[in-house]
């Protein structure tokens, strides 16, 4: 009973399929169906080409702050090391917090090609070479919470006696993105929460979780005091056929790692989703039974995740707004 007490339920704001201001209007119904949270991704450039969008996350997380007045504002996930300097993304989540206090979560990750390649023109970094810059970025960005005058002098990253002059009264939380041992493990090391997705091999979420536990014992942190959030993705509706419809815009989460490994061009993503449009319901939890639907998505309070973001992929999201909070979340609390 204590874990569905503690239970938090987000809304995922989809920035790659709706503009800012569809957006928001969105995100203020989610605040007054009862959702927790909203979550919304930073992308410089979307899944699709043709019908994507990508507005920035931190101009829209400010605004929203101002049309609600309760749910928490999160990034999930946002890269702090390439397209933006780690120096500028601590000083935009401290005004974000002092604005909105006690309401926001730096949700970090080690970030796509898509999003950063584009805006860089720089080469796709190793995956370990992308781990070692969130390490540094998320220790410099607490120092500048922190500290004063910070001189900083990293291997990625460097500032010379840098101030932050409005910082919230506690530093923001930072919740690391993984979805494997390696990022897991970083995660437990340095965040205070781990990020991950929802619909991969039922085998990977406890192996997340015990990465996640054993970096923090290594780094000497109780891994019982750091959130577990996951993204639920879930496409429920009274009427299934449409259930499963919806979930066609999104064939790109259903590619495998190696098909969209270094594919930086939306033209070329939407190409490859659309080839796989078939297997687009896989990674979605499809359902028009509430009971069912709320027992599926109790598997990952079981394996322990705490604060459950809900990725609904339809293009009508009233319509699930209005259904999942009437049908699925009273189950759910």
């Amino acid at each position: 009973m204590s874990a569905v007490v503690a239970l938090r339920l987000g809304y995922k704001a989809s920035a790659e399929q709706f503009g800012p201001v569809e957006l928001r209007d969105l995100a203020i119904e989610a605040e007054r169906a009862g959702f927790d949270s909203v979550a919304v991704s930073d992308h410089f450039q979307p899944w699709r080409h043709r019908t994507g969008h990508a507005p920035s996350s931190l101009v829209w997380l400010g605004a929203l702050g101002q049309a609600t007045s309760r749910v928490t504002l999160a990034t999930s996930v946002l890269t702090p090391t390439m397209r933006y300097s780690p120096a500028v993304i601590a000083q935009a989540f401290a005004t974000l917090a002092s604005l909105n206090p006690d309401r926001v979560i730096l949700g970090v990750g080690t970030g796509e090609s898509m999003n950063e390649t584009p805006a860089t023109g720089e080469p796709w970094p190793s995956g370990k070479e992308r781990r070692a810059r969130l390490r540094e970025a998320v220790e410099l960005m607490r120092r500048l919470w922190t500290d004063d005058r910070v001189t900083f002098e990293g291997a990625h990253y460097r500032t010379e006696l840098a101030t932050i002059y409005d910082k919230p009264d506690e530093p923001v939380p930072i919740y690391v993105a993984a979805s494997g041992p390696l990022a897991a493990k970083l995660a437990g090391a340095i965040g205070d929460g781990l990020i991950c997705t929802s619909g991969k091999r039922t085998d990977l979420y406890p192996e997340l979780l015990g990465k996640v536990a054993e970096g923090a014992e290594a780094a000497g942190r109780d891994p019982q005091g750091l959130a577990r959030m996951i993204e639920v993705k879930v496409s429920y509706d009274r009427d299934l056929d449409y259930a499963r419809e919806a979930c066609s815009w999104w064939a790109a989460l259903a590619l495998s790692g190696e098909e969209k490994a270094g594919v930086a061009d939306p033209i070329e993503l939407e190409r490859l989703a659309d080839a796989a449009a078939d297997r687009a319901p896989t990674r979605f939890i499809v359902s028009d039974d509430p009971d069912e639907c709320a027992e599926r998505i109790r598997t990952y309070v079981d394996l322990g995740f705490d604060h459950l973001v809900f990725h609904a992929p339809g293009e009508d999201q009233r319509r699930f707004l209005e259904q999942f909070s009437a049908d699925v979340l009273p189950r759910l609390r």
